[in-house]
């Protein structure tokens, strides 16, 4: 018996979307959801960008520690509340951070997102594991409304 040209057509392209589909459920492969939940508390992936309010969130997680990379000026016109300053700008900077833990996590920002971002790099380098920034900086921690303390330096 004959198959006719346009059933086996049919036939290989279902048993090529069957493949497809089975390959997909066996690695654990979804579209419809994402690994983290809404309320998890887990950190950002190390070297991630993060906007405002997920910034809020993942800070708040036990451990995390926030760095603030502007200049003990800057730092003492407003910051983030429990943020510790380890100006970016200073010639001490890759010493101060050898001296902290690289395997805990660290909620890094600046003014804008520059100087964070090179902080991210020069703290990935030194082997920390755990390190995210705030996309924007402080500027867009103030139009979110974050809180803000002032003085310390």
């Amino acid at each position: 018996m004959r198959i006719h040209p346009t059933r086996r057509w049919s036939r290989r392209i279902a048993a090529a979307a069957l493949a497809i589909v089975a390959v997909a459920t066996t690695t654990g492969v979804s579209a419809c959801s994402s690994s983290t939940s809404a309320g998890s508390t887990t950190s950002p992936a190390t070297g991630q960008h993060v906007a405002a309010g997920d910034f809020s969130t993942a800070m708040k997680a036990p451990g995390t520690i926030v760095l603030d990379v502007r200049t003990p000026a800057e730092y003492a016109s407003g910051h983030l509340p429990a943020a510790q300053n380890i100006d970016i700008e200073a010639p001490d900077f890759a010493t101060r951070i050898a001296a902290l833990d690289k395997a805990a996590t660290y909620a890094v920002y600046c003014h804008s997102g520059n100087r964070s971002g090179t902080a991210l790099e020069q703290m990935s380098a030194a082997g920390f594991t755990h390190v995210y920034d705030l996309a924007g900086g402080i500027g867009a921690w103030q139009e979110m409304g974050g809180p803000r303390a002032m003085g310390g330096s």
